[in-house]
């Protein structure tokens, strides 16, 4: 063999090497982004809400919870007319809470420290597992619903299963006639928040009466360095009936594409995941008729939404039971920007998504075996309960570069 032949034999070989090297060692940054709706998570101060109008809409301390007995602490005056920013401003006012008896030490559940904290353990436990057999870690996001105040946000924050991550929170306080509210947990080191805003659902009764319900939190903020913006939503229930209700979540859904349109007529390629218990199912009228979003991310184009959850539904697999029937209110809805068809990862795109159902998670016994295993049943405690609803987890991933 010449020196040129065992040359060029030598390079081809080097070559080989190197290249399945570098494919070998390709990794990816990962980073879950959750939703869970923990049920009825109340503390147990009986409180009502002050709100100072002189303040912007979006400042934190514009609706705040207050203990009851210190209402005569707070400047205010009486007010009756329906919670609206416009008809609020320039008034400080109390706002009384409904629904909120049972949740206190002397209501019929006997709500105490001992149960609270122990719910919030056991949320927080959770919330730590979410898509950690692929990222390694816990969620870099958590939107959350059914969460009193901002302090119990900031007491799952700092729980022990997840206060080592370094969580910090967002949330308002909203209109809700239960005094229950949408909130955000993200990790510090990750994300940093530029923006921060409810968008109100202005719904009515037949009487023409206004009905309360959650706001739609809204926060932008770079993940990792990248800017996405994410979408925390628990919209109206279905009582008095799926159809009875069902313009109130129409209307729901509107304020949402609202929220998407109004960032994407600023930036087409801007990155939005909207997220949330939407009471609704994929294929119910609020999300297809409004969003007609795709389940497959083959089937996507420019201007389509993608909801991974329509695959799931098609399978059978709910994130909720009622009468022996599973449904799967709790969703992602996303821009097309998060996806890829050719796995391009160069910026943060969905790998997969799924609903977090194990089995520890699931009523063993009686009427509701299989269902997820709640911490209340009526007025019956159960130590070791979570929520009615499982979580749901996506995870992003872009190239380690």
């Amino acid at each position: 063999m010449t020196n040129i032949n065992k040359f060029l034999t030598y390079f081809m070989i080097l070559f080989v090497f190197v290249n399945y090297s570098a494919k070998a060692q390709n990794k990816y940054k990962s980073a879950t982004i959750a939703f869970y709706n923990v049920e009825n998570l109340f503390d147990t101060i009986k409180s009502v809400g002050y709100i100072n109008g002189n303040l912007p809409f979006n400042n934190p301390n514009y609706h705040i919870q207050i203990a009851e007995k210190d209402i005569d602490n707070y400047e205010h005056q009486e007010f009756k007319q329906a919670y609206t920013y416009e008809n609020i401003k320039g008034k400080k006012i109390i706002r009384p809470l409904v629904l909120q008896e049972e949740f206190l030490p002397n209501g019929n559940k006997r709500w105490n420290s001992e149960k609270y904290f122990q719910k919030v353990n056991n949320i927080s436990n959770v919330i730590s597992e979410l898509g950690r057999d692929i990222t390694g870690d816990a969620p870099a996001i958590v939107g959350i619903c059914e969460i009193e105040t901002k302090e119990v946000l900031e007491d799952i924050a700092n729980s022990k299963a997840l206060k080592k991550y370094g969580y910090d929170v967002v949330h308002f306080n909203s209109f809700d006639a239960r005094g229950v509210d949408t909130g955000l947990l993200y990790q510090k080191s990750r994300f940093k928040v530029l923006n921060a805003l409810p968008h109100p659902i202005y719904i009515y009764d037949t009487n023409g009466q206004r009905k309360y319900t959650r706001d739609i939190l809204q926060v932008t903020g770079l993940l990792d360095g990248e800017e996405i913006t994410f979408l925390v939503n628990h919209w109206p229930s279905r009582s008095g009936g799926e159809k009875t209700s069902q313009p109130f979540r129409l209307e729901a859904a509107k304020v949402m594409l609202g929220i998407f349109e109004d960032i994407k007529a600023k930036n087409p390629e801007a990155k939005i995941i909207a997220m949330g218990d939407f009471n609704d199912d994929p294929t119910s009228a609020s999300i297809k008729n409004t969003f007609n979003p795709i389940g497959e991310i083959k089937n996507i184009t420019k201007n389509s939404y993608y909801d991974p959850m329509i695959p799931l539904f098609k399978k059978g697999i709910g994130t909720l039971s009622y009468r022996d029937a599973w449904n799967l209110f709790d969703q992602f809805i996303s821009t097309s920007s998060l996806t890829t068809k050719d796995k391009d990862y160069s910026s943060y795109k969905i790998y997969k998504t799924e609903v977090y159902n194990r089995d520890y998670l699931k009523a063993t016994e009686g009427a509701y075996k299989g269902a997820p295993n709640r911490m209340w049943s009526g007025d019956t405690y159960r130590a070791n309960g979570y929520s009615d609803h499982f979580p749901v987890y996506t995870i992003l991933l872009k190239d380690l570069k």
